[in-house]
């Protein structure tokens, strides 16, 4: 429940959030508790609709981590600069992707000072543990395995990161930084070995290729068995080049521990997994619209609570998706489209009326028709006493002559165009027109 929007109830969410801040972990433990539990219930009960189903270390459950900002305008407990020149916090997110088909769900978040730097490998360690903690197939000093992947940016990209991820046996796809060097290892790269990359359609995208650059790399200091895949494509008409672009070509990375051979092992088939990161963009978007977007308390345990209760919210609205919408294309609205589905307003027209269907009035979003009630209908006295009576309907007025300027002119009543203005009613502090140009302007 965001405060805007309940302004009625806020003060016994508010109570309640203060109530609980005086055990914020052991609230937050029953939280977690509360929330693992309900997932498992739901993924059981979407079958083969579940973004567990089927998982395997070819085709693995998907967690993404992404960071975002959260401005403050008050001196909010912990709050401090951001390295956008703002002011606020940084919380940490875990998202478990639900594929194409759907949308996702939260795992875990951890809020942080605006001031947080990006690629703290403990805050990521942490996140991820209590992501995994959320997964019905969590066995307490048990590793998740290989059915799992992590997929984050190149703030998790860290020497600390991923080889806790390969001591966990977890699946890893990380972005790479780009070295200084880059430009004369892609030289190396022969001209056969560049594959061309796939679109989000699985089709072929023009001018963009990928190739792998695992064999050019030092990676000693690196978990064993990791690759580095390297992304070259024209940027798009209008993008601003950077100066780590290569011949005005865009270069990205990303490491991945996924063994080649195989279906879906190939550079192309991994790149196209990895910018399926995106995604975690739009759960940020959802959990803002949900209530992230401002902090509402003052202290910061309290504002954790707050962070939870948002986590549940999306979460819901994510399972009701997976469980009531599956097929339809509502299984991917977002919470705003999804509660402006039911009723549109009194004449929005955005539903256009087709030849041999329904009255956009008539039929709601999801395809059922609408219920109506008539008082008359329902009620065997027919309409209720001190019901308005018909408002009558006023004749169209006859249409009026044509005027050449507006009614508030100054140059008389309006006038048919046929007719002779009279221009002796001209004011006479009427602007005259300088027909001398510009030489009167001194």
């Amino acid at each position: 429940m965001r405060p805007e929007h309940g302004r009625s109830r806020w003060p016994l969410v508010s109570r309640t959030i203060t109530a609980l801040t005086a055990h914020a972990l052991a609230a937050l433990a029953a939280i977690d508790t509360a929330r693992a539990a309900g997932r498992a219930r739901a993924w059981k009960l979407a079958g083969a609709h579940a973004p567990n189903h089927a998982a395997s270390s070819r085709t693995p459950l998907i967690v993404d981590l992404d960071a975002t900002l959260v401005g403050s305008h008050s001196e909010k407990e912990q709050a401090a600069p951001t390295y956008k020149k703002g002011f606020g916090f940084h919380p940490l997110w875990s998202f478990v992707d639900h594929g194409a088909a759907g949308t996702g769900e939260p795992l875990s978040v951890q809020l942080r000072p605006g001031n947080t730097g990006s690629n703290t490998a403990t805050d990521h360690i942490a996140v991820i543990k209590d992501a995994l903690a959320q997964l019905s197939s969590h066995r307490r000093g048990k590793r998740a395995g290989r059915k799992v992947l992590i997929r984050t940016e190149s703030a998790g990209c860290t020497h600390n990161v991923l080889t806790w991820m390969s001591g966990q046996r977890l699946s890893y796809s990380v972005g790479f930084p780009l070295l200084h060097n880059t430009s004369d290892l892609l030289e190396l790269i022969p001209a056969g070995m560049w594959t061309p990359a796939y679109d989000v359609h699985d089709e072929i995208r023009d001018m963009a290729w990928v190739a792998e650059l695992t064999g050019l790399l030092d990676l000693s200091g690196w978990p064993e068995g990791m690759r580095v895949i390297v992304r070259m494509e024209r940027p798009h008409p209008g993008a601003q080049l950077r100066i780590t672009d290569v011949d005005g070509h865009r270069v990205t990375a990303f490491a991945t521990n996924t063994r080649t051979g195989g279906p879906d092992t190939q550079p192309p088939d991994l790149d196209l997994r990895h910018r399926r990161r995106a995604r975690c963009e739009d759960r940020i978007r959802v959990s803002k619209d949900t209530g992230l977007t401002n902090l509402p308390l003052q202290g910061f345990a309290q504002n954790r609570i707050w962070c939870a209760i948002v986590a549940l919210a999306v979460e819901i609205t994510a399972w009701m998706q997976m469980l009531a919408l599956n097929g339809h294309q509502a299984r991917r609205w977002e919470p705003k489209t999804v509660a402006a589905a039911p009723v549109h307003p009194p004449g929005d027209h955005r539903m256009h009326q087709q030849a041999g269907s329904a009255s956009p009035r008539a039929q709601s979003p999801l395809g059922r028709p609408r219920q109506r009630r008539s008082p008359a209908a329902t009620s065997p006295r027919g309409p209720r006493v001190g019901t308005r009576p018909p408002v009558p309907t006023t004749t169209a007025r006859p249409p009026t002559t044509w005027n050449r300027r507006p009614t508030e002119t100054t140059l008389g009543p309006p006038s048919h165009p046929d007719d002779r203005i009279d221009t002796s009613r001209r004011p006479a502090a009427a602007t005259t027109l300088n027909t001398q140009g510009v030489k009167d302007r001194g």
